[in-house]
Order: C-alpha cells, then structure tokens, then sequence
C-alpha cells in the first residue's frame, strides 16, 4: 500500500510537473514547421478576452528565419468550427493575422463582443499546407507569447483569462476563513480526539481529509498569487493541489467504506455501536480493497487528464474525456453508498437512529455529488463563469459537507442515543467535563 502511495505521487507530479505549459498565459516555447503540417497549423494557446484594451505581445529570436519561412500567427475565435476543413480554407477563416516580421511586436485584440470572447492561437507559414516532401531545413523558431486582459484601471497587464479571474481572491478569502475556524474550534477537535470515544477514527479521518483540502486551496492560491505577476505561476504548487485534492478524496472513500462495510457486515448483529469500524478480516479487506481500487482509478484518470489538459489550476473543471470518468466515478460512489444506507435506514426502528444516520449520508452524499452537478449545472452558464462556478461550488459544498459530518460526530446527545446505552463508551460525559460545549 505504501509503495502503491508513492509511486502514484511520484507519477502524479512528474506528468504535471513536466508537461508542456501550452496553456500558461506566458507562453514560451517553438514554432515547428512538422507540427504545423501534421495539425493544419500549430496550435499554441487559447485565452479569453475581455475589454477594449486586450493585448497580446510575443517576442521571437530568429527573425530571418522567421521572414523567410513566411511566418505568421492566427487567431481564430470558432476553432472547433473548422477542424472539417481543408489546412488551406482552414487557415483562411482567422479572424485576426500577425506576421512575424521583427523581435518583438504587440498586437491589441479588437473588442467584438458585450460578454467574453475565446481566441485560439494558432502558428502557420508557407509550408503548413504544402503537400508532399520538403527538401528545405525547417529549422525551428524560439518564441515567447505574452497574453493580457486589462486590469480594472484598464491597463493590459492581467494575465489572468477571463474564466480565471477573482479565483485567486476566493481562495486567499476561503484561507482566511478556515484559519479563523481553525483557531476557535481546533482546540475542542484536540480534546475530543485526545479522549478517544466511539467516533474517534471517523473523527481523524475526517480530520485528514480537511486538512489535505485545506493544503490544496493552499497551494492553489500560491500558484495563483504567483501567475499574477508572471502569467506561469509554480506549476508544482498547481500538481500538489491537485494530488492533495486527489488524496482527500481517497481518505472520505476509506471512511465511507470501512463504515458502509461495517453496517453491511454487522447487520445480523445488534448494533449496539453502528458507527464503528467493524474489524473482521472480511470488512477489513473489503474497506481496503475498495479503497486501493478507487486510488488507482483516480490517480489514473488524473495522470491521463493532465496529458490532455496541462492547465493546472483549472482542477476542478475536467472538461476532457478522464475529467467525464472522474465525475462517473464520484456519481458511482454516491450511489453505492446511497444504496447501503438505504438498507440501513429500512432496516432501523429506531427515530433517533434513522435520524442519525439520514444526516450521515446527506454529508457524505453531498461531499461526492457536489461536483458532478455543479459540473451540470455550469453548462446553463456562459463560458467564462463555468470553471468558477464548479471550482468555488465545489469547496463550498465539501466545506459544508465535512461541517456537516463534524456536528453529527460531535453531537454528545445523538452519541448517547445511537452509540451506546452506556455512558462509558461515549468521547465525553458531563460529569467529566462541563467546559466541552455540544
């Protein structure tokens, strides 16, 4: 288990690590006469501008070469409009055409519309839609591409795509309100788990999970807060949030798991502690086996969505075809354990239980469906407020979701109802400490 841990973080951070930064909004790179002729024009980066005073400056080290091959950039606004086309007709419908004539040029974007706009950029020359072989050395031409939306002194020098701006704010705002939580109500959480009690492994694993969110807001607003200034960021700081989100979801899996096995399991038994780990080898097994196969399909499909989509703050987004299974995954997991409650709940007589566990499963069900649906609701949204909607809906919702699960836990009342008849069992009693509030 723990060689499986590492090498899925080793993988993780070396495919995100090292991928190509095509969509960084400071692009660096080179222009490949092959590449072009294989795609119909080399395709370099979209961004969405936004204002009257959008720019785009690029800066070019060879510039003969440059001159002689006929180089040029296009921008194309409907791109995946014209993949049918032939290159010739393809490379025709630009909206906007930059020779690549000097060392460094800027180019203003012309405002076309009230709301957002995408624009591709795309690289051709005069070989792009040359057929047959070419005998001439096509040397290759180092560049820089810097792209820019107008800040709100309406200056061009934001890097940030209009789908993009403002995350960078809600995640420092979202730190300092968890910090502030942290602070009033850490030290509680400390006792609770210091005294152990009936809900002491939920309790810490819970704990893991929301710290591991935590550290990927974290990281997220670094990388963020960084890119600001540069238009690249710390794409390592983008990778790490992305496996700590990964790794958080994997520990409220294991929960869920191990506690679904045991209710499963123990069903024949009186249930004198249903919310404890069941700790038969066949539970036991079943909890980690499900927890290996849901980590292995999850790393997986986050290794092979960075190879389609290299834009490491977008995490939340998954517009590509492993983003799809990723959120089919989370859909099968809320239905799983949406199934398992329900026999649990048919099953229980009790009012008090039954309300327990109904205020269980709507936690955890709203922890792992929050994404999917926030990903279908996004669709009713214009394009530049879809990936904020999902990413800001989705830590809200997780947040609610572990406040949720914390109270249950925490509940001294339902603890004594649910847990056991038996006050010795309980994390805490009143005549033990009155100072430890509900």
């Amino acid at each position: 288990m723990i060689i499986m841990f590492q090498l899925t973080v080793t993988l993780c951070i070396f495919c995100l690590h090292f991928s190509p930064l095509t969509n960084a909004k400071t692009i660096q790179g080179v222009f490949s006469s092959d590449a072009a002729r294989k795609s119909k024009g080399q395709y370099i980066t979209k961004f969405l501008f936004h204002g009257r005073n959008s720019l785009m400056a690029y800066r070019l080290e060879d510039v003969t070469t440059a001159v002689k091959k006929e180089a040029k950039l296009l921008m194309f606004r409907d791109l995946e409009n014209l993949n049918s086309l032939n290159c010739s007709r393809r490379l025709s419908r630009a909206h906007l055409s930059i020779t690549l004539s000097a060392e460094e040029h800027n180019q203003t974007i012309p405002h076309t519309a009230a709301s957002p706009r995408a624009w591709h950029v795309v690289y051709a020359d005069r070989y792009t839609c040359q057929e047959g072989d070419i005998t001439e050395d096509l040397k290759e031409l180092r560049f820089q591409i810097m792209l820019f939306n107008p800040n709100a002194e309406g200056d061009p020098l934001d890097h940030f795509s209009a789908e993009e701006a403002g995350l960078h704010s809600f995640y420092l705002l979202f730190l300092v309100a968890s910090v502030a939580a942290a602070c009033i109500y850490s030290r509680l959480l400390w006792r609770v788990l210091h005294k152990g009690g009936p809900m002491h492994s939920a309790l810490k694993v819970l704990s893991t999970a929301l710290l591991l969110q935590a550290g990927s807001t974290l990281f997220s607003y670094v990388h963020l807060a960084r890119y600001a200034r540069d238009g690249v960021g710390v794409p390592l700081m983008g990778s790490l949030a992305e496996f700590c989100n990964m790794v958080s979801q994997v520990q409220m899996v294991y929960m869920l798991l191990s506690l679904c096995m045991g209710w499963t399991l123990s069903s024949r038994k009186p249930q004198s502690k249903p919310l404890q780990w069941d700790t038969s080898p066949t539970s036991t097994a079943l909890a980690v086996g499900g927890m290996l196969i849901q980590m292995c399909l999850q790393g997986a499909l986050l290794v092979w969505e960075q190879f389609e989509d290299t834009d490491h703050h977008s995490y939340h987004a998954h517009g590509s075809l492993a983003g799809f299974l990723l959120v089919a995954l989370r859909v099968m997991l809320a239905l799983l354990l949406a199934s398992v409650l329900y026999g649990v709940l048919r099953a229980e007589r009790s009012p008090l239980r039954r309300d327990f566990y109904l205020s269980f499963a709507k936690g955890c069900i709203l922890w792992f469906l929050c994404h999917p649906v926030l990903v279908l609701l996004s669709a009713a949204f214009s394009e530049h407020h879809r990936q904020k909607v999902t990413t800001i809906g989705v830590i809200l919702c997780q947040s609610i979701s572990v406040v949720v699960l914390y109270r249950l836990f925490l509940c001294r009342s339902l603890h004594w109802e649910v847990c056991s008849p038996s006050a010795i069992t309980l994390p805490f009693t009143v005549s033990r400490d009155r100072r430890v509030p509900y």
